[in-house]
């Protein structure tokens, strides 16, 4: 399921996002990093009880329907089939993540968004200002992280409308416009509390694809 990200922007999108990204850390001395994931977890579970159900249904219908309920044939049945099964759940996201519950995407993408602010040293930035705004494609959601710098003047929840409207914007095609909105009001927001310095530098990268 982690297939690369790299298709998901165009080219010409992909340079439209680094600028805006650029532009609005002109008048801020934060550092705003739009970051794309195939997806926040693997989801191990899905796979085994959705494959487990589908194999033993499929099983279950031809050893009752054509053999007179014969156990061997259930078996040998569930036994072929649980593979193909599961495989079909691991290559049709719509169906798995139909068998994930919503909290567990939830935390599933929280917890990617914590381990991916570490990994890319975004609390590493000279003023702690780092700002990740996180995309999970298989999850359909999106997550914004700040650094301590920024959580200690700027209310957690003063990221939900941000997040509400490019998550919509997702929804309705238009990634590429939604996320660059979200960019600027990122960067109005924190050109508001920190100002560009004259010595500011460009310390983290402008687009990650994963």
């Amino acid at each position: 399921m982690k297939n690369s990200t790299g298709n998901f922007f165009s080219t010409e999108e992909q340079q439209r996002i680094k600028r805006t990204v650029e532009n609005a850390e002109k008048c801020t001395s934060g550092e705003i990093v739009p970051m794309l994931a195939p997806c926040a977890y693997d989801y191990p579970r899905a796979e085994i009880i959705g494959g487990g159900f589908f194999a033993l249904a499929a099983a279950t219908t031809l050893s009752w329907g054509f053999f007179g309920e014969s156990l061997w044939v259930f078996l040998a049945a569930f036994l072929l089939l649980y593979l193909p099964c599961k495989w079909l759940i691991r290559f049709c996201p719509p169906l798995k993540r139909s068998l994930i519950s919503d909290r567990e995407m939830a935390e599933e993408v929280a917890e990617k968004a914590m381990v991916s602010f570490v990994e890319r040293q975004l609390h590493h930035t000279r003023d702690n200002t780092g700002i990740l705004i996180l995309i999970c494609l298989f999850e359909h959601r999106v997550q914004i992280l700040a650094d301590r710098g920024i959580n200690a003047v700027v209310p957690p929840h003063t990221w939900d409308h941000i997040v509400a409207e490019l998550t919509a914007g997702i929804r309705q095609g238009q990634a590429c416009d939604a996320l660059c909105l979200a960019v600027q009001k990122c960067g109005e927001l924190l050109a508001g509390h920190f100002p560009v310095r004259e010595d500011d530098k460009d310390e983290l990268p402008n687009l990650i694809l994963e």
